[in-house]
């Protein structure tokens, strides 16, 4: 490999598009090195080996939301056509159709992240229902607390006497 790719360049690049986890053409093609065009050839080649569920072409307003968030997609606002997204499973089939050894190398690359963005989802899952149960489990405990104050309350408020007062008398 020419440049060293890392976890992070590579998360950097993986973006949550119609709830899914993509990547855009452009950025495979250039991880792979190769041409945007070259790459989506050889996918067009093989398109039985891409069913919906592993790439999808972005539509207008997703192309604009992508050029409006990354100043490197730039040029696509003025591309006749809007880039190809891969998710984890089309990647996966990318390094078959590239079949190149530095396809095959950055696509366990790429994978071994989406794995693991996957996980530190599921992760992020558990500790925010945890933390909702937590939050309810305070809020309970919040009113308890507020009862037993009103309660504290009640027995220092001093009550009216019934019978023999010895304070009344004194005088």
């Amino acid at each position: 490999m020419k440049q060293s790719i890392t976890k992070h360049v590579i998360e950097n690049r993986i973006f949550l598009i119609r709830g899914q986890r993509v990547m855009i053409d452009r950025d495979l093609a250039e991880l792979y090195q190769v041409k945007t065009k070259a790459l989506n050839q050889a996918v067009r080649r093989n398109l039985s080996r891409f069913p919906a569920g592993f790439m999808f072409r972005l539509n207008r307003s997703e192309r604009n939301e992508l050029v409006t968030n990354c100043d490197r997609f730039d040029l696509l606002k003025y591309a006749s056509l809007s880039p190809m997204v891969f998710t984890d499973y089309g990647v996966a089939m990318l390094s078959s159709v590239l079949r190149s050894q530095r396809a095959v190398q950055i696509n366990i690359l790429i994978i071994r992240t989406f794995i693991r963005l996957r996980e530190l989802a599921l992760n992020h899952r558990e500790l925010s229902e945890k933390l909702h149960h937590l939050e309810a489990k305070v809020h309970m405990h919040d009113s308890k607390i507020r009862d037993l104050f009103r309660a504290m309350k009640e027995m220092l408020t001093p009550k009216k006497s019934i019978g023999f007062n010895p304070t009344v008398n004194e005088k």
